[in-house]
């Protein structure tokens, strides 16, 4: 084997950060070929379809209901998502309170993960209840490109657990549960256009459960990204356990935030390896785009205890002094399970979509629009 080949460089410089990262790679990776199946007109109107079905879907499957998100928090109060650990993608911060003596700090949300395990408790949720949002939010630090913008649309939930179902075989029940909701979305979408069938391959009926341990045992010489691309070719939907904690190559499979999902607890031993984490990634292969493509982001959240250990191990003991961290440290907020599942990412996998841009409405560079043009996407305005 090559010394490239066994070079972990590659490994480290793709565990954060996500895009293509060059508009040359864009242009290289994008289809030749995109025939749009649906035009603007009825992609909306599909959109509106799938929306529906799946806020439904989730409220009668999880047994939760509908809650107003914040877009805006105070600096303060650590409800933020930082969404990695290594402090690459920061909130965009701005005063607030015109004739205040001292305005309020205030953040754009980047999502809304720590604040619903709170709102549970707002809300009055008892065990086995839970809420569901449709969370906007702005992450200013993406490379924009066909499949990351700077503007988020998810649909997150939570819900409250005990301690007893914080084990891997219950998420897993929540996370087919969930997978069973967002495959009939797509099926709605080809019932409504039966264009959409036939010119690619049905959805994946099962969703397959593999530790990030044993992909890497698999592909021990890949990047995470590439890792994910090589398994998705043998199983075109799979659910990745244990994003966060630290792999036997001495590196996570991704970079995960310290102070919601738990990827430090033990799971499950494998050919004498003890694993560890209880949260993980939905992925599916594109076959438009021909890329790994990534649905949603869930896991059993930390308690006191994990929460303190993952402090500890990625050096960011100080968030215990926030008003949210000292909730948890005190026992004032639920034990919870939740995700965020990607609005635009959902639509653009069942619509057939190229690029993200062509179901959602935000901000693109001139180049990526030059580029898009050039393969036959038109990117929303």
């Amino acid at each position: 084997m090559s010394s490239e080949a066994r070079d972990l460089s590659g490994k480290k410089a793709d565990l954060a950060g996500p895009g293509v990262s060059t508009y040359p790679a864009v242009d290289k990776i994008l289809p030749t070929d995109y025939d749009p199946v649906l035009g603007p007109k009825d992609t909306q109107k599909a959109i509106a379809a799938i929306k529906e079905h799946i806020e439904h879907g989730l409220s009668e499957e999880l047994n939760i209901f509908r809650v107003e998100c914040p877009l805006i928090l105070t600096k303060a109060c650590g409800m933020n998502d930082y969404l990695d650990r290594d402090g690459s993608r920061t909130p965009v911060d701005f005063q607030a309170g015109l004739g205040l003596d001292k305005r309020i700090d205030a953040q754009i949300v980047q999502a809304a993960t720590k604040w619903k395990r709170w709102a549970l408790k707002q809300f009055e949720c008892g065990v086995g209840e839970g809420i569901l949002t449709d969370m906007r939010a702005v992450r200013k630090d993406y490379f924009l490109d066909h499949d990351h913008s700077s503007y988020v649309d998810q649909w997150d939930w939570e819900l409250v657990i005990t301690d007893k179902d914080r084990n891997l075989e219950f998420l897993k029940k929540v996370v087919n549960k969930l997978w069973k909701v967002l495959r009939g979305a797509g099926e709605v979408a080809r019932k409504m256009y039966p264009q959409l069938v036939g010119k690619f391959p049905d959805f994946p009926e099962e969703l397959v459960f593999l530790h990030a341990e044993e992909i890497l045992d698999m592909y021990p010489d890949l990047p995470r990204k590439q890792r994910e691309t090589a398994i998705l070719q043998k199983y075109p939907a799979v659910f990745i356990i244990g994003i966060g904690w630290t792999l036997e190559d001495g590196y996570p499979h991704e970079m995960r935030a310290a102070d919601y999902d738990d990827w430090v607890t033990p799971t499950v031993e494998k050919n004498g390896k003890l694993m560890h984490g209880i949260n993980g990634d939905i992925l599916v292969w594109n076959p438009v785009t021909k890329r790994r493509h990534e649905l949603s982001s869930m896991g059993i959240r930390v308690t006191k205890d994990t929460l303190v250990d993952q402090l500890k191990r990625t050096g960011q003991e100080h968030f215990l002094e926030l008003p949210y961290h000292k909730m948890i440290l005190a026992d004032e907020i639920p034990l919870s399970v939740g995700g965020g599942i990607g609005q635009s990412r959902v639509y653009q996998y069942f619509l057939r979509k190229a690029a993200l841009g062509e179901c959602s409405v935000t901000i693109w560079p001139e180049q990526l629009h030059e580029i898009c043009n050039k393969h036959n996407i038109s990117l929303l305005r």
